[in-house]
């Protein structure tokens, strides 16, 4: 239990230490506005229904982050860069708490640590998780579905454990922007249950009752939303946000050839050590047989996203929570080699740390 604890310490630390100082030494900046406005709206009128930016109509997202930045700064009395942008680090740390502890069974005490000290310093949820941006939240929620899942799979849970948890998390997802992050989570899923033949588990009632808690909750705003508006202005401008990029409208070659690498770098500096993976050199059998499928798992929809016409490096930002679980048994398993600990890895994270609090 005191290991936890110092686990939980840890992990405080080290996110206070990247994602607290710049909260608000940034100037407000590209779609940020667009998360703060409505929020502030939605103080001042009490309509919490529907977005508004001045008195237009925001369709464009679902409401959910304007609901976090109206919380964050109802709660804290202060409306600045500060609070507006707390949501996003604290979705962060949520899922790096999630690590230490839910994740704590299936990795064990040092790797369920590395895991999570793994996710908070890539430069990818740096960036995102000190700006009001949808990514942080998002690419949050599908991580603790993926964890909850996978560690509840693990431990051979009952399959109402392994379904039902996710499923909130995977539904407040889909009112944070929309059903890309259903693709990562079921291409992991999908490619764990096929290496291990347990097909049936997607047959079980409590994978359709958590099909539809994730239907359920965007249904308890969207009906009332569309109630409020014209629904065919909510339905046109919905269905173009899809269409226009599948339809590639306004694209362009050089920024979509590049979507792959940037996707890649969004990972860094850990990017750089999986190229020494070697799935054989694990230990554990079990951690042999699931690494090569949650490879497969984030490979297939990190490339599928990737080369839609009309994508950007962002949206698969959704794999980093999963790539995690690769990464960290890498580690583990050259622990022997590097001559490893647990204080090893806490000094090569506070090189990480120094290195990226000015970034």
């Amino acid at each position: 239990m005191n290991s936890r604890f110092r686990a939980v310490g840890v992990v405080l630390l080290v996110w206070a230490l990247i994602y607290l100082p710049a909260l608000g030494s940034i100037a407000i900046k590209g779609e940020e506005g667009r998360r703060i406005l409505p929020a502030v709206r939605m103080l001042e009128t009490g309509n919490y229904i529907v977005p508004r930016i001045g008195s237009n109509p925001y369709f464009r997202k679902p409401p959910l982050v304007n609901w976090l930045v109206a919380a964050s700064f109802a709660v804290s009395s202060v409306r600045n860069e500060w609070t507006a942008r707390l949501p996003s680090a604290l979705a962060v740390l949520a899922v790096a708490i999630a690590f230490v502890t839910v994740a704590r069974a299936s990795l064990g005490p040092t790797g369920s640590l590395i895991a999570a000290l793994i996710w908070m310093t890539n430069i990818g949820m740096i960036e995102k998780g000190r700006l009001i941006e949808i990514e942080a939240l998002y690419v949050s929620l599908c991580g603790l579905a993926t964890i909850f899942w996978l560690s509840c799979w693990v431990q051979k849970k009952s399959p109402w454990l392994i379904w039902i948890p996710p499923s909130i998390f995977l539904g407040l997802g889909l009112l944070a922007k929309g059903p890309t992050h259903l693709v990562f989570f079921y291409a992991v899923v999908v490619a764990v249950l096929w290496r291990a033949k347990d097909w049936r588990l997607l047959l079980h009632p409590a994978h359709f009752a958590a099909l539809a808690i994730i239907l359920v909750i965007p249904a308890a705003w969207a009906i009332p939303f569309l109630h409020s508006i014209t629904t065919q202005v909510a339905m046109d401008k919905w269905s173009s946000q899809y269409t226009g990029r599948l339809k590639a409208i306004d694209f362009k070659f050089f920024s979509w050839i590049q979507n792959i690498p940037r996707g890649l770098m969004y990972f860094l500096p850990w990017l750089l050590l999986f190229p020494f993976a070697r799935f054989s050199k694990f230990h554990d059998e079990s951690h042999r047989q699931l690494a090569p499928a949650l490879a497969w798992g984030i490979a297939v929809p990190f490339v599928a996203v990737n080369l839609v016409p009309g994508s950007v490096a962002r949206y698969s930002m959704p794999m980093h929570c999963s790539g995690r679980e690769p990464g960290q048994r890498m580690i583990e398993a050259g622990r022997r080699w590097w001559r490893l600990s647990s204080a090893s890895v806490l000094r090569l994270v506070s090189l990480v740390i120094r290195s990226l609090q000015s970034f």
